[in-house]
Formats: structure tokens, C-alpha cells, sequence
């Protein structure tokens, strides 16, 4: 079961997903792609996710980077029987403090001008990643109006106090080069069946280019799965 980043949707996992083997889902969340109509928060979320793993089976994979991987994290800590491990990446740093504050003055800009931003966040996939991977990422829709309300939601999350509550394997990966990975090892030291995996050379969208290696580690995910009793 795939999540999303912030502004995007689903089809951004379309090349990962097609290497791996099995039932998949990637939803649009609220807010986003399809659904870009409803209003987003993280209860909205979560219940979007839940829908999903309902629809490959009530227990699933769970694979999310950036803002899917927050949300992948709360997911697991609040419905931990639902998720037979997690995969999160692009996520390992608190939002709190100065990267809120940031984070909250970009998504207030591009919120101000939504078209405008929609544009310029293609055209930024498309000079960060390969062609189809850049298409894949703005295929089901760009959507920056949605950005203060994901901020607003984000602010209430706390991903390490969710990791202690989660038993299952963790498998955590960031590129060497995010800024989103200051808190990595918080985060790490909070999941004790949590592992760290560094993709050299790569940012926090970059990443999204190493397709078989994303295909890599959720297949091992899904190999260190312990049946349900």
C-alpha cells in the first residue's frame, strides 16, 4: 500500500509499483488527485489509508515518502494490527520548529497563487527527475491550494511517539542529501525493529528516480512479515 507526497497523488508510485509483486493499492488522499475536492486532515487521511489496506486484504505493506511517510507512521501507530510493516522515507524529521515555520511561509505562498504553483512544481519534477518518472510524479494531478491545510494537519503529528507504538518491522530511507532526514536517528531509536537505509547522492525528490531500488526495499519489507495469528 503506497502514500503519497503533499500536492500529488497516487500515480507518483506508478514505476516503483509496477516492480513489485502482489496486491497494490496507491490512493489519492484527501485533498489531492481525485479527491482533491475534500478537505484534508489527518483523521481524513488515515481513514483514506485504512480504505486501502481494506482493499488489499486489512493488512498490508505500507509504504509512504515525505508526507505519505508521516502519514504511514501514524497509520501504523494508531492501527498497528493493520500493518504488517512499514517502509517510510523522506519523513525523518520532526515537525516542529524552524522546518514547520518554513514549511508553513511555502505552503502559504503557494496556496496564494495555486496556479501558478501548480506549474512551477511540475516543471520542478520534471528538472529533478528522468521523464517518466517527472510524469508519473504529476500524472494524477498538481495541487499546491491544498499545502496550508496539510501544513495545519502536520503540526499535530508526533511520528516518534507513533513509531514506539508500532511492534512491527520498520524499514526507514532517506537520500544522503534530504534535509529531511535531521532526525533520523530520533527516529530510529524510537522503533526497536527499525533499520536505516541511505541512497547515495540523492534529495528529497531525487530519491524518487531509484525506482528498483524502492521496489528493493519493500520487497524486503514484505519478506520479513510475520503471518497474522
Amino acid at each position: 500500500m503506497f502514500v503519497h507526497g503533499i500536492r500529488v497523488s497516487g500515480s507518483m508510485w506508478g514505476p516503483v509499483a509496477a516492480l513489485v509483486n502482489g496486491h497494490i493499492a496507491a490512493p489519492d488522499l484527501p485533498g489531492h488527485g481525485t479527491r482533491h475536492t475534500e478537505p484534508f486532515t489527518t483523521n481524513s487521511a488515515v481513514e483514506a489509508i485504512l480504505a486501502a489496506i481494506d482493499d488489499v486484504g486489512g493488512r498490508a505493506v505500507l509504504v509512504g515518502h515525505s508526507l505519505g511517510g508521516f502519514l504511514a507512521i501514524a497509520t501504523a501507530g494508531r492501527h498497528p494490527d493493520r500493518v504488517a510493516a512499514l517502509v517510510a522515507g523522506g519523513c525523518t524529521v520532526r515537525p516542529r520548529g524552524g522546518f514547520l515555520t518554513a514549511y508553513r511561509l511555502m505552503a502559504r505562498l503557494s496556496a496564494s497563487s495555486p496556479a501558478v504553483a501548480d506549474r512551477l512544481s511540475a516543471r520542478g519534477f520534471r528538472r529533478a527527475l528522468p521523464g517518466p518518472i517527472a510524469e508519473a510524479m504529476i500524472a494524477g494531478g498538481v495541487r499546491c491550494a491544498v499545502m496550508p491545510e496539510v501544513v495545519a494537519a502536520m503540526s499535530g503529528l508526533d511520528p516518534i511517539a507513533d513509531l514506539r507504538r508500532y511492534p512491527g518491522p520498520v524499514l526507514l530511507f532517506n537520500g544522503a542529501r534530504d534535509p529531511f532526514r535531521a532526525d533520523e536517528r530520533r527516529f530510529l531509536a524510537a522503533a526497536p525493529n527499525a533499520r536505516l537505509v541511505l541512497v547515495p547522492r540523492r534529495g528529497h525528490i531525487g530519491i524518487m528516480a531509484e525506482t528498483t531500488t524502492l521496489a528493493g526495499l519493500v520487497a524486503t519489507a514484505a519478506a520479513s512479515v510475520v503471518p497474522a495469528p
